[in-house]
């Protein structure tokens, strides 16, 4: 139907997954916040509770970014200065995954929470990032992931999709031509998108 995840078409089923995941969370966007490649879910789901605004980019060209660099290098992000991280579909991006989510880690104030999905079942993009697409992730490797970093009881591990989401999503058909009801079914073996909710300890 797309191969373009179907943005073409209308909403893509990952998008559809992301955006409940931080809406069931957007009393948690707040504050000092920050968000990759440019603003519109901090806007979108954090509305006024959003005090500043800082926007990550690994490329020195984006007009909007405040931060350019790769969140795998510890000297990118500032110590403890986010009350809030928005990082979509980003981490498979970045070859040393363990890296990139220690350094989101000391990047949250005691205290902040990182919002984060990454991609389990998909496509690979035909655009400029198909050169950096290096993984995809599963549930429980998300898991080892953050429990190395934030230690457990610290974060919680989602994920949505079910065999019918997974092969729409490949397909490339959009939220708007399928039932929303087929989609919100849940089967660990098709995990479309993978979605952490970690806070950093008030005192660590």
């Amino acid at each position: 139907m797309s191969r373009s995840f179907g943005f073409d078409r209308g909403t893509p089923v990952d998008r559809y997954f992301i955006e409940s995941f931080l809406d069931r969370h957007r009393e948690l966007v707040r504050g000092a916040a920050l968000e990759v490649g440019d603003d519109t879910y901090l806007r979108r789901f954090g509305g006024n509770g959003v005090t500043a605004v800082d926007i990550l980019h690994i490329d020195a060209s984006s007009d909007a970014a405040t931060i350019i660099g790769d969140m795998s290098d510890p000297a990118t992000l500032p110590e403890a200065k986010f009350d809030c991280l928005i990082v979509t579909q980003t981490l498979h991006l970045v070859y040393d995954m363990p890296a990139a989510v220690r350094n989101l880690y000391h990047a949250l104030k005691p205290g902040g929470t990182l919002l984060m999905t990454v991609p389990g079942i998909t496509p690979i993009a035909r655009d400029r990032w198909k050169e950096t697409w290096y993984w995809s992730v599963t549930p429980a490797g998300a898991g080892r992931l953050f429990a190395d970093a934030f230690g457990p009881g610290d974060f919680r591990v989602e994920f949505y999709g079910n065999v019918f989401a997974a092969v729409a999503f490949l397909e490339g058909v959009a939220t708007e031509e399928v039932a929303r009801a087929k989609l919100n079914l849940k089967d660990e073996s098709y995990p479309v998108i993978v979605a952490v909710r970690a806070t950093r300890a008030s005192a660590d």
